[in-house]
């Protein structure tokens, strides 16, 4: 992204470690991804310019949160004793640089009314760089050293056992350290639930929204855990609504990527960038976003990992990342996940039917016109939109034999809605509009799409390309063989079920005569496009709505093992990738039919 955030010239060198991090983010003494550059720049330019706001910089009040990491708290780690063996030990809890920067900006900014500046806090880094830890320290800092009676903290989470996660690190503290173990008294045991100061009468639990009754908390602090792993915003807002009473309370979340584009992380992380960047503006929402610059590469460039795992070496060692991404290359299936969670970035599934990398090996130029007149056949594939959604058209083109395996190229026309582009645009979080006016997708103009135009659209591309079958689901067939019968129109539809289910080939269906014993099933023509792809035999026309509809899709198995596009669990539309396996799957049952001889039907278009 993008950044709009004006730089200033960096002051000299801070004693404090929240500046003198920054400083060295900004000057690239110290690695760092693009948003948590943005987010140090955002630091240095309040230093400038903050008072203005009513922003005050507390460094003695950085220093205090600092110090209450070292002195009071410890963390556990693991090293090797004489004879090999690995023996755990606890030590000071001694900030490591972007920690220091956290607990820092949280606490070090304030109002010129004295409150803390910060309400909201997004931390989004790699798979063990120690985010639970920072967190449960917080916790305990909010609780014991901020003089606030009757506070309540809280780690939160969607169900108890994650919620206990964080917690759990928050009990081993205090276990551990004699000044916590004075102040607080547990309740329960093996696990302990709550962490209390009786004399403060505050407490410390763990809390997740599968119990109902929480309308009475007034959260002082609240630590949210793998927000990634959130179905909706209701852990949150159930938080938010309680925190309305105090002007010094914080929410933090913490999290590694996710997949999901549609999820409240997702929103989270989308603000948190843009807040970072200056595309936002919020003073009362902190953002640490860690992430890899465009272009880098973590498969093959190992000096990027430190933007994505800022305590590289410390709490997560390069060899157990060396060892995810060599696994990874060999196991396509978990190459979605290590870059998710070891690399910060959200990939466009959580088990992705097709890779990027896959997927750049064959998008390109595809010249229908020209395929056309040197007369390779081609196939088609039709997604209707139920409603108001894409309506997708492939064409796939059977070229040359290589090995007993066809090569294609595959061409798709997507037409949409036009009254509801901004609507859905905002609800899929997808760039329709810009898409619609690069020419990547046609609007049609209404609030749904009529099978009139449907038909008219489907009449004129296909008197120009000839395709000899189209597959098409059972859905609204009936209706566009009606609007197609009004136009004096006939086109060589064939069902497609998009399903589990089967259908035999017949007679009646025009391209396939003859070729009874040959079934069209969404699974087999699944297997055969991602063949297709990974075997580099298919070229497809590049489109950004495409990309979306493939790098969207997610897989679904029925008990005998067989794969299918599951659109519920999708993260994005795929009507695209729909259509497209329907015309390939046409395709190749085509080309083997009784009645198809492919020899001399290309000869007979030379």
């Amino acid at each position: 992204m993008a950044g709009t955030r004006k730089k200033t010239a960096p002051p000299p060198i801070s004693d404090d470690p929240a500046t003198a991090y920054a400083q060295g983010v900004v000057s690239g003494k110290i690695i760092a991804g693009p948003h948590v550059k943005a987010t140090c720049q955002r630091h240095l330019d309040d230093l400038e310019t903050g008072d203005k706001r009513g922003l005050v910089w507390d460094a003695a009040a950085v220093e205090r949160v600092v110090g209450f990491f070292r002195d009071v708290l410890t963390v556990e780690v693991e090293s090797q004793d004489d004879d090999g063996g690995v023996v755990s030990a606890a030590v000071p809890f001694i900030l490591a640089d972007w920690q220091a920067f956290i607990v820092g900006s949280l606490f070090g900014w304030k109002r010129a009314n004295g409150l803390r500046r910060f309400r909201r806090a997004y931390i989004e880094a790699g798979k063990g760089s120690g985010k639970s830890p920072l967190a449960a320290g917080i916790g305990h800092y909010m609780l014991t050293a901020t003089g606030k009676l009757r506070a309540e903290v809280y780690s939160a989470a969607t169900d108890k056992d994650q919620a206990a996660i964080l917690f759990r690190d928050a009990v081993a503290m205090w276990e551990r350290s004699p000044h916590l173990n004075k102040r607080l008294v547990s309740s329960g045991v093996n696990p302990v639930w709550q962490l209390t100061d009786m004399a403060k009468a505050s407490f410390f639990k763990p809390i997740s929204s599968d119990k109902r009754g929480k309308s009475g908390i007034r959260p002082y602090c609240a630590l949210i855990d793998e927000v990634h792993e959130h179905p909706n915003n209701d852990v949150i807002e159930m938080l938010r609504a309680g925190t309305k009473g105090n002007q010094d309370a914080l929410i933090l979340e913490i999290t590694n990527s996710g997949f999901d584009r549609k999820s409240v992380c997702f929103s989270e992380h989308e603000y948190s960038v843009r807040l970072a960047h200056g595309e936002a503006e919020n003073d009362a929402w902190f953002s640490f976003v860690c992430a890899l610059d465009e272009g880098d590469d973590p498969f093959e460039d190992e000096d990027c990992w430190a933007k994505a795992n800022p305590t590289l070496g410390i709490t997560i060692q390069p060899q157990f990342i060396r060892e995810q991404v060599n696994e990874a290359k060999g196991m396509p299936s978990k190459e979605a996940m290590v870059r998710r969670l070891h690399f910060c970035e959200w990939t466009e599934s959580e088990t992705a039917a097709f890779s990027r990398a896959a997927l750049e090996k064959v998008l390109g130029d595809v010249d229908a016109d020209a395929l056309s007149e040197r007369g390779y056949p081609c196939f088609g594939g039709l997604d209707l939109s139920r409603a108001n959604d894409l309506t997708a058209f492939t064409l796939a083109w059977l070229l040359d034999e290589t090995a007993d395996q066809w090569r294609f190229a595959a061409k798709t026309w997507f037409w949409t809605p036009k009254d509801t582009l901004a609507e859905r645009s905002r609800r899929d979080r997808a760039h329709y509009e810009t898409w619609a006016k690069d020419g990547h997708m046609e609007p049609v103009p209404g609030k749904r799409i009529g099978y009139g135009w449907v038909a008219e659209a489907l009449g004129s591309l296909c008197a120009k390309y000839q395709p000899v079958s189209i597959g098409c689901d059972q859905y609204g067939l009936e209706n566009l063989r009606e609007q197609l019968s009004d136009r004096g129109l006939s086109l060589p539809c064939v069902v497609h079920p998009q399903g589990f289910q089967k259908r035999k080939v017949g007679e009646d269906e025009a391209g396939f005569e003859g070729a009874e014993d040959v079934s069209l099933w969404m699974p087999d023509s699944i297997n055969k496009l991602e063949a297709a792809v990974i075997e580099e035999r298919i070229v497809i026309a590049d489109n950004l709505v495409m990309r979306m509809c493939l790098t969207g899709v997610i897989y679904e198995m029925n008990r005998t093992g067989h794969r299918m596009f599951a659109k519920d669990k999708a993260t994005s539309r795929i009507d695209g990738a729909v259509s497209l396996a329907m015309a390939v799957g046409v395709a190749t049952v085509g080309a083997t039919g009784a009645a198809f001889d492919a020899d001399s039907w290309i000869a007979s278009y030379a």
